[in-house]
């Protein structure tokens, strides 16, 4: 992501609308208070829509191992406060972009974390009404509370609802489809345009269904139709001439009857719907604009899955950094031979034996060339906070890798991108920070500003499974490259895909099912990054 100098701004290149702009380095817009009491609890203030990721106020950020446990074994909030309730049918949604859930309803309550836009959730009632909540509190499970009003509502079958009902996926790979726009980048409408209208705005004609399939992705048109499939008809909210219904909290500027302006060159977009209208394909994003898909090239994700270490394994393991890998068994003689292929990407458990040859030995009993593998050795020393069955993250810079533990033992390891600058000093270069931190933050997806140089040069909607551990770095997938096993980005920890979303699932704080966001307010996965 793109480096600022502290104190700096980073500016959307969209000039459409207000966003959540962070970087991998500093954060992108100033911090909110947690303690902000102005803030109207639906989501933002009245001066304009701000998307803003809250950093604490008292740094997560720990220089040394004592310190990290002393963060990490903090109970943070009231117990009382905290503890779920069995639900009886009561349920509200949000209507907003981010509806803010909080601690409690008076005016020192800070804020727990928050659901976006179409979730639905159990909540009880009757609402608590006061000065900061006209409409009135209502506790939400598993804790928390959510304010009635612009950003949340009891009328489940409100037009928004429904737009938004199509929620991210969790659990494997991305939470949404993600595509990339060209140097021809699409208009953002928000209702379907008739072929004369799109004559008019864009100057031609809309493409063929072939032409359409040439655009979206020309080298990999398998995999985009098994991640795009054949577009149905719009939903019921877009036939007629319907027009698509914002989120309070984005920004809708209207520049003619139909649109609202273009995208910038390089942006990636999320889409939740894709549909099929007068000849030509749209998606929907998640920001309630349609694009027309013939504009994008549909992302597919990166192969690399990382390995599920399984008790008793342990390290090594090996990533496949070859077109293929062959592998060789011992034949009824004890000589190798030749006995199928590992593709690239593909990971393996390996014993640690190895042979002058070059070979090392996997677990399933084959050896392969260990110059054709991406090896993340076994530790032979471990960090004082490496006991019993702490969660921990262990990130080696020069090695491109990243261990999940368990106390002493490996659970799960995989290949990451950090930042292009190494070892240096992420105040000044494009480098991640080395030291003992804690998870603090987690998005299910967050927007990002792209990087000054071409390679990342987006306008990154929806960067999947973030999790900030210091300042503004982040652990976070990538959908706009595959590189993982070097460093590439300016800063942050880059993941595949499926690392990504396991990754999300496994570290604290828990992000609820219905939830998008959590932020300082349980204990943290420790991330230990190193040399």
């Amino acid at each position: 992501m793109r480096r600022v100098a502290k104190g700096a701004s980073v500016r959307a290149n969209t000039g459409r609308r207000s966003r959540e702009w962070v970087s991998c380095g500093l954060l992108a817009l100033a911090v909110v208070g947690c303690r902000e009491r102005h803030t109207p609890p639906g989501l933002l203030t009245d001066a304009g829509p701000r998307h803003v990721v809250a950093e604490p106020e008292a740094s997560t950020a720990v220089g040394n191992e004592s310190h990290a446990l002393a963060a990490v074994d903090a109970t943070l909030g009231s117990k009382d406060d905290n503890m779920p309730f069995v639900p009886n049918g009561m349920r509200a949604a949000s209507t907003a972009f981010r509806t803010w859930i909080y601690t409690d309803t008076g005016h020192n309550r800070t804020r727990f974390g928050y659901l976006r836009v179409g979730a639905v959730v159990d909540v009880r009632g009757p609402p608590l009404k006061n000065d900061g909540c006209e409409e009135g509190w209502l506790r939400i499970n598993p804790r928390g509370f959510i304010c009635l009003g612009k950003g949340a509502t009891l009328e489940l079958e409100t037009p928004i609802v429904h737009e938004a009902s199509i929620r991210p996926k969790r659990g494997e790979g991305l939470p949404y489809l993600y595509a990339l726009a060209s140097a021809d980048p699409p208009h953002f409408y928000f209702q379907l345009p008739s072929r004369a209208q799109v004559k008019s705005i864009e100057g031609r004609e809309p493409l063929s269904r072939f032409e359409q399939w040439r655009q979206l992705h020309v080298a990999a048109v398998p995999a985009v139709h098994a991640l795009l499939g054949t577009p149905g008809e719009p939903p019921n909210f877009l036939q007629s001439g319907g027009r698509i219904t914002k989120p309070y909290g984005v920004e809708h500027r209207l520049e003619s009857r139909v649109h609202s302006g273009r995208a910038a060159a390089d942006s990636g977009f999320a889409v939740s719907r894709t549909m099929a209208h007068d000849g030509r394909w749209y998606g929907m994003t998640t920001e309630h604009d349609l694009v027309a898909l013939d504009r994008l090239r549909i992302v597919v994700p990166s192969v690399l899955r990382g390995i599920e270490i399984p008790d008793g394994a342990g390290l090594p393991v090996g990533f496949v950094t070859k077109a293929q890998l062959a592998k060789f068994s011992p034949n009824d003689h004890q000589a190798l031979v030749p006995s199928g292929a590992l593709a690239k990407r593909q990971a393996v458990l390996l014993t640690g034996n190895k042979i002058p040859s070059g070979l090392v030995e996997a677990r399933e009993g084959f050896w392969l060339a260990a110059e054709g593998l991406h090896i993340v050795q076994a530790r032979k020393e471990f960090p004082s906070f490496a006991t019993g069955d702490r969660k921990w993250i262990d990130l080696s810079i020069l090695g491109q890798t990243l261990v999940a533990y368990q106390g002493r033992r490996p659970v799960y390891a995989t290949l990451i991108s950090s930042g292009r600058g190494g070892m240096g000093d992420p105040e000044t270069q494009s480098a991640t920070p080395r030291g003992t931190f804690m998870i603090y933050a987690k998005h299910v997806s967050s927007t990002m500003d792209g990087a000054d140089d071409v390679a990342d040069s987006y306008s990154l909607l929806d960067v999947p499974f973030v999790q900030y551990f210091h300042k503004g770095f982040a652990l976070h997938g990538t959908y706009w490259h595959d590189e993982f096993g070097r460093v590439r980005s300016h800063g942050c920890v880059n993941l595949a895909p499926y690392d990504a979303a396991w990754l999300f699932e496994w570290t604290d704080p828990n992000v609820s099912p219905d939830w998008h966001g959590v932020i300082n307010k349980e204990r943290g996965t420790v991330v230990y990054i190193h040399g």
